[in-house]
C-alpha cells in the first residue's frame, strides 16, 4: 500500500526534502484535489521550519489513503528523481480495475434527494439507549438554525454566482431536519457578528436539543469575508467569534447541547473564484461544553 510506503520513508523525506520541492508538491496535490486551499494554507502557515512543514505534508497525504499516496509518490518521482531514488520509493501500481479518478467517481454517484424520516420504532429504540444523545419531541419542535449567505459583494469580482442555489438547498435540508431557519443574506463582517449575537438570544434556544450555524461566503484561514471586503478593507469575521457568542458563558441556553458549525468558504482570487472549500470547520464543543 502506498500510504504504508510513505510511512516507511517518512524520516528520510523530512530530512532531505527542500523548501522549493515542498511548495511544488503542495501545488500538485492541490491540483489533484487531495487537499483543499485551507489544508494547503494550514501546512504552510502553521509550520515555520522546513522539517515541520515536510512532516505535516507527508502525514496529511498519508491520512488521505492509498490513492492519494500513490499520486504523491508519482509527483515526487516527476519533480525530483534524485530524492525519489534516495528514498527508495517504487512506482505504486493501481489496484486492479481502477481506471477513473476519485473526482469522476464522485460525479457518477447517484445521490438521493429525499430525506427519509425515522420510524417510531427506531425513535423509541434510541430513546432508551443511554449512549445516544437524548432528544425529546418538544426539543425537536424547537430546533433552530442560523444560515448566513454572502452572494453579492461591493467589489463585483468577488460575487458568488450560483450561491443562491446553495442557499436554497441548505435551507431545504435544515428545514427537513426539523430546524426553524433564521436566514440572513449579504452581510458585512460587523453584521455577521451582530447576527450571531442576536441568534444567541433566540428564545427557542432554551428548548432546542441542538443548533446548526451555516456560513457561506469567501474566506481565508480563520475568517469569513464580509461583503465589503477589499484588499485595502479587511472586512473579516473571525470564526473564533462563533465560539465566543455561542459558548456557555454568553449563551447559557446552549449549555450541554451540540452546536454544529458548517463553513463553506470560496477563496477569492484575481480570476474570480478559486476551488470551492467545503469543510466542517470544527464543532463548537460538539462533545459538549
Amino acid at each position: 500500500m502506498a500510504d504504508k510506503e510513505l510511512f516507511r520513508v517518512r524520516s528520510k523525506f523530512v530530512e532531505k526534502v527542500s523548501k522549493d520541492l515542498i511548495k511544488q508538491l503542495l501545488d500538485d496535490i492541490l491540483a489533484d484535489c487531495i487537499v483543499n486551499d485551507g489544508e494547503r494554507d494550514s501546512i504552510i502557515e502553521e509550520n515555520v521550519n522546513r522539517a515541520d512543514r515536510a512532516r505535516d505534508l507527508l502525514d496529511t497525504v498519508k491520512r488521505k489513503g492509498d490513492v492519494a499516496s500513490r499520486k504523491f509518490i508519482a509527483h515526487i518521482q516527476r519533480r525530483d528523481l534524485t530524492l525519489y531514488s534516495e528514498l527508495g520509493l517504487a512506482e505504486q501500481p493501481a489496484p486492479p480495475g481502477e481506471h477513473i479518478s476519485a473526482a469522476e467517481t464522485q460525479m457518477d454517484q447517484k445521490w438521493s434527494t429525499t430525506l427519509i424520516p425515522t420510524t417510531e420504532k427506531f425513535w423509541m429504540e434510541k430513546q432508551s439507549d443511554k449512549k445516544v444523545y437524548p432528544v425529546s419531541k418538544t426539543a425537536f419542535r424547537n430546533r433552530v438554525a442560523l444560515l448566513i449567505t454572502n452572494i453579492t459583494f461591493t467589489n463585483e469580482k468577488y460575487n458568488r454566482k450560483g450561491a443562491e442555489k446553495d442557499q436554497e438547498n441548505m435551507e431545504k435540508l435544515l428545514k427537513a431536519l426539523g430546524y426553524d431557519v433564521v436566514k440572513r443574506t449579504n452581510l458585512t463582517a460587523k453584521e455577521i457578528d451582530a447576527a450571531m449575537i442576536e441568534f444567541s438570544k433566540n428564545p427557542k434556544l432554551r428548548e432546542t436539543d441542538s443548533v446548526l450555524v451555516v456560513i457561506m461566503s469567501h474566506g481565508k484561514l480563520g475568517a469569513v469575508l464580509g461583503v465589503n471586503y477589499a484588499e485595502d478593507n479587511p472586512d473579516e469575521f473571525p470564526i473564533n467569534n462563533i465560539y465566543e457568542h455561542l459558548g456557555s458563558e454568553k449563551c447559557p441556553a446552549l449549555l450541554n447541547k451540540p452546536k454544529i458549525i458548517i463553513i463553506q468558504a470560496c477563496r477569492g482570487s484575481n480570476s474570480l473564484l478559486s476551488d470551492l472549500l467545503l469543510h466542517i470547520n470544527q464543532t463548537l464543543q460538539l462533545a459538549l461544553r
